[in-house]
């Protein structure tokens, strides 16, 4: 009984205290810096015809900030579907391998064991 009553004042005091320091941070004030104020004039490179006819240039994917703004405009290839398609079977096992939990570690491992390698030096380990 003598444990309950304790751990019961303890539950309230710590509770009570959780509530003051909460009252007492959201009670605070808060107060504006002031402006930095820049001394230093500013001189312009260019004149103000000379920024408004550089406004007046069109950019070379059109407006960025238009709806339909191409940022990476496609450019025409000779790669063929069914050559991308075969080359990313080929590599299949890789690209499987790189992104499994391990980063694709124990392909290499395996790899490098396979082809003769040295193992070690190849996952970055000190070369026996």
């Amino acid at each position: 009984m003598n444990r309950n009553i304790a751990s019961a004042l303890a539950m309230g005091t710590a509770t009570a205290a959780a509530a003051i320091a909460a009252a007492a941070i959201t009670c605070g004030t808060a107060f504006a810096e002031s402006p930095t104020i820049e001394t230093t004039p500013f001189v312009s490179s260019l004149s103000r015809d000379e920024v408004n006819a550089e406004l007046k240039v069109p950019y070379p994917g059109g407006n960025p900030w238009a709806g339909r703004y191409d940022m990476f405009p496609r450019t025409s290839t000779t790669t063929t579907s069914e050559q991308a398609q075969s080359a990313y079977k080929m590599s299949r096992d890789e690209a499987n391998a790189l992104n499994s939990e391990d980063g694709g570690s124990a392909y290499f491992l395996k790899s490098a064991t396979r082809s003769g390698a040295n193992p070690s030096a190849t996952m970055g380990g000190p070369a026996r």
